[in-house]
């Protein structure tokens, strides 16, 4: 897949920080005990040697937060979740407990593989599907709503249960022509900057551009507590803030353009450990 470089006007900002910061992979992520894996080879269709989680690429004071689960401010949310796992809703009178006995830990091991394809339903199947299917098929609840406080602490919560687990995303079978989508979005130059997910993300990690450490866009983090809006972020929100930043109509959280992005934006991550719910800037 071709490279692309940035615009003009961007590449100069660019220019301007080039060099003054890296990631900074020579730190060690545990937290509670678990070694996390912030760096791994990169999967053999990049065009990269490394692919390196977005905590090296942060603050001092920033990692700090994930690393202790007490410090960490997403972990309140976690707790929310936890709650409204063992609250009783819909016309089935169920809770998410009632048919999950085992506790959200019988779930360990499903973030890693998301987005993956559900044979059952013959289509690609996300956290947020798989949560919406249980509501409204099984508790004859309302679907929660995407990229909503209540949705997003479910999937922190979730996530957590496969935290330290490698990312192992299938790209091939079913998948294949949806991974070939994402992967077309993402090198694909929209918005009155021109610019597509592969310039910064790609061509310009580890430099600054303004205010901003430039990372590689992994989302083995997500949901992330961003410290910059004081709230989880979802995968899609995250897509769509950076689609709004290059001055592009974004498309829909939760349409297919950005199911296929994530499909792929999750793939470039094999290799790295969940980690979510993180701390971002």
């Amino acid at each position: 897949m071709k490279k692309f470089t940035l615009s003009v006007a961007v590449a100069a900002t660019v220019a301007l920080f080039a060099g003054a910061a890296s990631a900074q992979t020579t730190d060690v992520l545990e937290i509670e005990g678990l070694a996390i894996t912030t760096s791994a080879p990169a999967p053999s269709f990049l065009d990269i040697d490394e692919v390196i989680s977005g905590w090296a690429f942060r603050s001092t004071e920033t990692r700090a937060l994930q690393m202790d689960d007490f410090e960490n401010p997403a972990m309140i949310f976690v707790d929310q979740a936890i709650d409204d796992w063992n609250t009783v809703d819909g016309a089935a009178g169920k809770s998410c407990a009632s048919c999950h006995e085992g506790g959200p830990e019988e779930f360990a091991g499903l973030r890693a593989e998301l987005p993956r394809w559900n044979e059952e339903q013959g289509s690609l199947f996300n956290m947020e599907d798989y949560i919406n299917f249980c509501r409204t098929e099984r508790m004859e609840a309302e679907a929660l709503r995407w990229a909503k406080p209540r949705m997003d602490a479910m999937v922190a919560l979730i996530s957590l249960q496969s935290r330290g687990m490698p990312v192992n995303v299938a790209i091939d079978g079913p998948v294949a022509d949806i991974w070939e989508q994402g992967q077309e979005i993402y090198y694909t130059r929209v918005g009155q900057l021109d610019m597509a997910c592969a310039n910064c993300h790609e061509d310009n990690f580890g430099n600054m551009i303004r205010a901003d450490h430039l990372s590689q866009g992994q989302i083995n983090g997500f949901p992330a507590y961003r410290l910059k809006n004081a709230k989880l972020n979802s995968t899609h929100a995250r897509f769509k803030g950076c689609m709004k930043n290059i001055r592009a109509q974004p498309f829909g959280v939760g349409s297919d353009e950005f199911r296929a992005l994530e499909l792929y934006v999750a793939s470039r991550g094999n290799g790295l450990s969940v980690e979510g719910p993180s701390v971002r800037n």
